[in-house]
This record gives structure tokens, sequence and C-alpha cells, in this order.
């Protein structure tokens, strides 16, 4: 069973993604959570708070998840394809509120809120494990090169998803970024 603790952590996270860091309140965590603002305010004292403990939970959340791609995916093709195919996997999430790391980062970054830099390393995390993964297809010299591509592309159309909510053009483009990783493959 979870603590009061972390499930504040993910409610918070939940609406932090879906509402924003900024229109997001202690009341509305808290009745998330069902408890009173009183026993909020007894594992939280500010949303600056909340919000460092959400980057974590949310690092260590895409950790799992990368570890997860590692243990499926057989080759570096595999694992890349399983990060192409997370606009798929999480394609009704993204069409309602954008990517979960995209929407945080820029966010904070309008804000310039001082945790802008911690959420960014959520970002980094994909692209140094996307750049191991080029490494380990050959392409040591243009490795973090392609991973900056493929992540920067991925963003792209997570936020056209948002926008115009097309899901052909999702299922196109995600058709687009696996011929291109085969193409240089061969």
């Amino acid at each position: 069973m979870k603590s009061t603790r972390e499930l504040i952590i993910e409610e918070a996270s939940t609406l932090f993604y879906k509402k924003g860091f900024e229109k997001t309140s202690f009341a509305d965590i808290a009745g998330k959570v069902n408890i009173s603002r009183g026993n909020f305010y007894h594992h939280f004292k500010t949303k600056d708070s909340i919000l460092d403990e959400v980057i974590k939970f949310r690092m260590n959340n895409t950790k799992q998840m990368l570890l997860k791609w590692e243990d499926e995916g057989k080759t570096p093709f595999d694992r890349i394809n399983c990060f192409i195919h997370i606009l798929i996997t999480n394609l009704t999430k993204i069409k309602l509120y954008g990517c979960p790391v995209g929407t945080l980062t820029t966010e904070l970054a309008k804000l310039n809120h001082s945790s802008k830099k911690e959420a960014k390393k959520i970002f980094e995390l994909f692209r140094v494990w996307l750049k191991d993964q080029f490494i380990e297809l050959g392409h040591k010299k243009n490795a973090d090169k392609y991973a900056m591509h493929i992540l920067a592309r991925s963003q792209g159309v997570a936020t056209m998803l948002n926008a115009y909510k097309d899901e052909d053009f999702v299922n196109e483009e995600v058709k687009l970024m696996v011929k291109w990783l085969k193409e240089i493959t061969k």
C-alpha cells in the first residue's frame, strides 16, 4: 500500500501534466488524495517541494521504462523502435495534454522556475540512452546527433498531435522515423 506522501506525489504529477504546474493548487492535489489541507501541509510545505518530488518520480519512471526497453529489445534497433512507438502507446494522453516531459520543461522555462534544469534532466535520460543505442548500432560519430534528431522529431510530433488531434499524422510520422532508422542501420 502506498503512503500518503507517495499518493500526493503521484496525484501531483498527474495534475501537473493535465492542468500544468502553475494552475494546480494545493487544494486540487489534496482533493485528489482525499486528505485535509492540514494533513497535506504535514507532508509538503511548498508547491516547489512537491515539484522536486514529482521530477524525481518522473525520473524514476523514465529510468524504469528505459530498463524495460533494454530487457525487451534484443537489438538497439528494437530498443529505439520502442522509443519511437511511445507516441502511439501514449497517443490518447498526448492528444489531450501533450508530452509529459515536454509540457513540464516548457512551462518551467516560461516561468523561469529554478527547477527547469532538473526537469530537463528527464530529456537528458532519453538523450543519453538513445545515444548509447546509436553507438551500439555502430554510429559513434553521429550518435548524439541521431539521438537529438529522434528526440526532437518525437517532441514535434507530440506537439502537432496535441494541436491538431490527427492520429493518422502520428502513425505516418512513426512509420517515417522507423524507415529512417532502418536506412541508417543497413
